[in-house]
C-alpha cells in the first residue's frame, strides 16, 4: 500500500524491556561493492524527453495512467507507459509500482527509471543469444550476500513452455535477469537506504498479440474481455505475492522468517524476522527490503503469458490502494463507461477515493495508481503525443528532502476488514551488542 509506520508509532515505550527489538548487525552490509549515486539528474531529464515515455497524470491515444496522494504522506506509487519501447513500433511497457518504508517513494521511482532499461538491455542480448544456458544465471534468487536461495526461487508461473511462442521464452529470460539486477543495484545505491524500504512492481511488455507479465508484490494486472455473451469479464492476470500464500510461507519459514498476523488485523499475514517483532512486512516479494531478503522475501518476479485476442479490450495496472476498495468488475466496469478514455485512469482513482470514504471513513486513504491500456489500437501511429495533463505528480520534488513523513501515536486497527492494512508495520532498529533471545510473536517479551 505504500505506507509505514515509524518503530514510535507501534512499538513499546524505550524504557520496556523490548524496546530493544531490532537487529544487531547488517551481516551482509559490511563488504560490498562500492555505493552508487540514487539519483542522476542527467540522466532523468534524459529519460523526459524520450518520445513515447509518460511517467505523469496523462494519456495517449493508447494508454491513460493517473495517481494520487493518499492521506498517509508521500505519495509512494509511481507508474510508467513507454511505447514503441525498446525502439520497437509494434512494443508497449507498462508498469505500477507501489513503494513502502521510508524511503519507499524513491525506491519506486528508481525502480521506474531504471527496470525498463534494464529490461530492454537483457531482450537484446537474449534475441542474439541462441544459447539455452541463460538461465543458468538466474539459479540465485538475488545478489550474493542480499538473499538465501531456495527451490522457489525460480517460481514462474506461466502455461508449459511448448505452448507458447519463442517471444514468451526470450522476454522471460530478460525479465528474470532485468529484476535481479534491479535488485543488486538498489543494494548500493549512497543516498536511498533500501534495508527498510521497497516497492511492488507490477510490469507488462505488449507486442502486437503477444503480451507478457512480471509481477512482484501486492499490485495487481487485470485484463478486460468479452464473453460468448459479448459481456464485458475480467481476468485477473497477476496473483497478489501474500506471505500467507502456501508456496510463500513454506519459502519464508524455510529461510527463518515468520509469518503471521497481529491480533488486531487477523487477516493481514506480515513477515517477520526470526528473532525480533519487525518488519511485519505484507507481502513476500519486493525489490528491496534487505532486512528480509535472507530470511524468504525475494525479487523474482511471476512470470506470464497470454495471447490477445479481439475480444480483450484492455488491460488495467493498479497498486493495492485501488484494489482494497474496488473489484476487479468495478474497474472494468468503470473504465469502460469512461469516455473519453483518455480520462479513465483518473475515474477509477476518483471511484477509488470515493470508496474509501464510503467504506472505511475514519481510516487514511491510500496512494493509488492507474495505468490503463487500451488493446486493439496500433502504438506504432500514436506515440504519445497527445497529453491530458491534470495534477501532476509532485516529480520535480528534491529527493534528498521528501523522506516520507512518519506519524506517531495513532491508532491504526480502524480499518475494518480490509486485507492490507499497512505495507510496512515496524522499522528493525539497530543496537550493538549480542542479539536478543527469540521474542514470541505479537511482540511480548
Amino acid at each position: 500500500m505504500g505506507s509505514c509506520f515509524s518503530a514510535e508509532s507501534r512499538n513499546p515505550l524505550p524504557a520496556s524491556p523490548t524496546s530493544t527489538l531490532g537487529i544487531g548487525k547488517r551481516k551482509n552490509y559490511k563488504k560490498r561493492p562500492p555505493r552508487l549515486r540514487s539519483f542522476d539528474h542527467a540522466r532523468e531529464e534524459q529519460l523526459r524527453r524520450i518520445a513515447g515515455r509518460m511517467c505523469l497524470n496523462g494519456s495517449s491515444e493508447v494508454a491513460s495512467l493517473f495517481t494520487q496522494q493518499g492521506k498517509k504522506g508521500t505519495n509512494q506509487d509511481a507508474m510508467i507507459v513507454w511505447e514503441n519501447f525498446g525502439s520497437r513500433t509494434d512494443t508497449v511497457f507498462c508498469g505500477v509500482f507501489d513503494g513502502h518504508g521510508p524511503f519507499g517513494h524513491m525506491v519506486a521511482k528508481r525502480v521506474r527509471d531504471s527496470l525498463p532499461l534494464k529490461l530492454s538491455e537483457h531482450w537484446e542480448v537474449n534475441l542474439k543469444n541462441t544459447d539455452d544456458d541463460v538461465l543458468r544465471e538466474i539459479v540465485g534468487l538475488n545478489t550474493e550476500g542480499t538473499s538465501v536461495n531456495s527451490p522457489d526461487e525460480t517460481s514462474v508461473k506461466f502455461e508449459e513452455t511448448d505452448k507458447n511462442p519463442e517471444i514468451f521464452q526470450t522476454l522471460k529470460e530478460s525479465f528474470l535477469k532485468a529484476f535481479k539486477v534491479m535488485d543488486r543495484e538498489l543494494s548500493m545505491y549512497a543516498s536511498v537506504d533500501c534495508f527498510c524500504s521497497g516497492t511492488t512492481a507490477v510490469t507488462l511488455i505488449k507486442q502486437g498479440q503477444h503480451l507478457i507479465i512480471g509481477n512482484i508484490g501486492d499490485s495487481r494486472a487485470v485484463l478486460c474481455t468479452r464473453d460468448k455473451d459479448n459481456s464485458l469479464v475480467p481476468v485477473q492476470l497477476t496473483v497478489d505475492l501474500k506471505p500467507n500464500l502456501p508456496e510463500e510461507a513454506e519459502r519464508i519459514r524455510k529461510c527463518k522468517g515468520r509469518v503471521f498476523a497481529l491480533r488486531d488485523e487477523p487477516d493481514v499475514a506480515r513477515v517477520w524476522l526470526p528473532n525480533y517483532d519487525s518488519p511485519g512486512l505484507a507481502m513476500a516479494r519486493a525489490f528491496g527490503d534487505f532486512c528480509l531478503k535472507e530470511y524468504g522475501l525475494i525479487s523474482v518476479p511471476q512470470v506470464s503469458y497470454r495471447r490477445l485476442t479481439e475480444k480483450d479490450e484492455f488491460v488495467v495496472l493498479a497498486t493495492d490502494g485501488v484494489w482494497d476498495v474496488l473489484t476487479n468488475e468495478e474497474v472494468i466496469e468503470i473504465v469502460a463507461s469512461t469516455e473519453p478514455h483518455s480520462r479513465a485512469a483518473q475515474a477509477v482513482v476518483e471511484s477509488a477515493v470515493s470508496a474509501w470514504k464510503h467504506k472505511y471513513p475514519t481510516s487514511k486513504i491510500d496512494d493509488c495508481a492507474v495505468v490503463c491500456l487500451f488493446l486493439g489500437l496500433d502504438s506504432s501511429t500514436t506515440s504519445a503525443k497527445k497529453f491530458d495533463h491534470g495534477k501532476n505528480v509532485e516529480e520535480e520534488e528534491d529527493e534528498s528532502s521528501s523522506i516520507m513523513n512518519l506519524e506517531t501515536g495513532k491508532d491504526w486497527s480502524a480499518l475494518e476488514g480490509v486485507s492490507r492494512l499497512n505495507t510496512l508495520l515496524t522499522l528493525p532498529r539497530f543496537a550493538p551488542g549480542e542479539d536478543d533471545e527469540n521474542q514470541e510473536p505479537g511482540g511480548k517479551a
